[in-house]
């Protein structure tokens, strides 16, 4: 797997009142008015890591999220996710993780920390989660 710093990749998407009806059947707890779950928004980090950065055979170890502000059912979201820092010698990636509206308004940042079994970069930057 050809990694390296500052590589991103992104997702868009908007949740429906139904996606929100079907989160609370599982478990999830009922927002008040028509606020988003914060956990649907970690969700789109989680499909980045395992579907697109660093892609199949991630293992999610680690995630820390500050929500700066919030999103309403049927905000369209752009979720991204950058490589900060490479680890080969021990499996690790670090990443940072955004989420922005459509109108530009920042819904969360934070950091992800996952194991990825064939880091081929060398490079050593950023910081430790």
């Amino acid at each position: 797997m050809s990694l390296a710093l500052g590589q991103s990749a992104e997702v868009t998407r908007s949740y429906s009142a139904s996606d929100v009806e079907d989160y609370v059947a599982l478990g999830g707890h009922r927002p008040a008015g028509d606020a988003l779950p914060e956990p649907l928004v970690n969700a789109l980090f989680s499909y980045l890591l395992g579907v697109r950065l660093p892609g199949q055979g991630t293992n999610y170890l680690k995630q820390e999220d500050d929500f700066v502000g919030s999103a309403k059912v049927g905000d369209q979201l752009r979720a991204r996710v950058e490589i900060t820092r490479l680890r080969p010698e021990k499996h690790l990636v670090n990443l940072l993780t955004t989420c922005d509206t459509a109108d530009g308004r920042r819904v969360c940042e934070g950091q992800a920390l996952v194991y990825v079994a064939d880091v081929n970069d060398t490079e050593d930057a950023g910081r430790d989660l």
